[in-house]
Parts: structure tokens; C-alpha cells; sequence
């Protein structure tokens, strides 16, 4: 244990998810040798990173504008929505370059035990824009279009168990919108993977997910 305002910062890097004890000590210590204009830059950006970021009210994606980037390309389908979890999951199905429909964020995914439900997500604002009961979208470059006709959602949770339970959950709640076609991200044994390796409920989504090769 070292003293003093050292081990109040590996204490609390500590805390960051992913960072153990040895990891918090190494920065702390990269910290303490780095120049005083190298920490005034990273004590900016912690500040800017609490005061400055928004979230899209349209589809709830970390923006810096009130509409984020791909809600307002007009570019993209807008008759498709993919749900997330999280933010961060918008970055790994953007990197792929197959999907160019627009998303929606819940803020997490069901989890009774820990007290998230449907309350907790955004669900209700889901629902609202499936319904059309949302704010005209103002794109770029300053036009306004109404709010555009969703013809398909696609439930891209993750495949654990509050992934499931989430998307069982908006699975049952969309269904009652006519002419609305609800689908689930497919996910199965990766490739290279070992059949012993693979956990039940991988396994069992992998059976569900078959297709026929002739």
C-alpha cells in the first residue's frame, strides 16, 4: 500500500471496469513521471467527457449534437432500427459495413435482480418511435423530415442471459404492431470454436439458427 494521493488514484482506477490492481498501479505511476501539460490535457478531456456529452434524443447513441450523426443521415434506411445495448455496440455493427439502417439504444438490458426493468431502459421511447410519436428529425444540413416509417426492428442484444430475457421481452411487446417485422440478431458457435468449449445457451441459439446447406 503506498500513501497519500498515489494510492487514492490506483484506488480509483481501480475501480474502472477491466483495470486490476496491478494495471491501476502502472498508470498511477505513468501518471506520476508524465509531463505537467500531458496530465492537463487528460484532466481536460475527463472534463469535457462529463459536461460535454449528449445523447441523441431520437435513439438515445452518445452525440455531441442533439441528433446524433446517424439519425441524421439521410443516406441510411430509416425503415429499419436496430437495438442495442449499449453504445459501444454501434461501433462494432458499424465497423462490419453491412448494416446502413439507424439504431436504438436501450441503456442495458433486463436484469430483475439488480432492479433494471423495463422502467430503467428505453423502452418506452422505442415504442414511441415505432408508433411514430416522435419529434420531426432534423438532418446535416438543417432540412426537417417527419418522422420516418419503421417497417423492421432488429434485436441485437447480447447473447447472455439479460440479452435474452430482453430481447424475449421485445419480442412480445412489439408483436402487436401490424405489419412490423421483429427479428434476432443470429449467433451461434464462432468460427474456429470448439463444440467443447461452447456454453448451452450458445449452443442452443446455434440449433435455432441452423440453415440448410442443400
Amino acid at each position: 500500500m503506498f500513501e497519500g494521493p498515489l494510492q487514492d488514484a490506483i484506488d480509483e482506477f481501480s475501480r474502472l471496469p477491466g483495470v486490476g490492481p496491478k494495471s491501476a498501479q502502472r498508470i498511477a505511476f505513468h501518471l506520476l513521471q508524465a509531463e505537467p501539460e500531458d496530465l492537463e490535457r487528460l484532466t481536460a478531456a475527463l472534463s469535457r467527457l462529463q459536461k460535454g456529452v449528449r445523447y441523441c434524443r431520437i435513439c438515445h447513441n452518445v452525440s455531441s449534437e442533439e441528433v446524433c450523426r446517424i439519425c441524421a443521415d439521410s443516406t441510411r434506411d430509416a425503415t429499419i432500427v436496430c437495438v442495442v445495448e449499449e453504445s459501444k455496440d454501434i461501433q462494432v455493427i458499424e465497423r462490419t459495413g453491412e448494416y446502413d439502417g439507424r439504431y436504438h439504444v436501450l441503456g442495458g438490458a433486463l436484469d430483475p435482480l439488480n432492479g433494471i426493468g423495463p422502467k430503467e431502459l428505453n423502452v418506452t421511447a422505442l415504442v414511441q418511435r415505432i408508433g411514430g410519436r416522435v419529434d420531426d428529425v432534423v438532418a446535416a444540413d438543417g432540412t426537417v423530415a417527419d418522422a420516418p416509417e419503421i417497417a423492421e426492428v432488429i434485436i441485437a442484444t447480447d447473447p447472455n442471459t439479460e440479452g435474452e430475457a430482453t430481447a424475449a421481452y421485445l419480442g412480445r411487446l412489439l408483436k402487436e404492431f401490424p405489419g412490423l417485422t421483429v427479428s434476432r440478431l443470429a449467433s451461434g458457435i464462432p468460427m474456429g470454436g470448439d463444440l467443447e468449449f461452447v456454453d448451452e445457451l450458445t449452443l442452443s441459439r446455434a440449433f435455432e439458427g441452423r440453415t440448410a446447406i442443400r
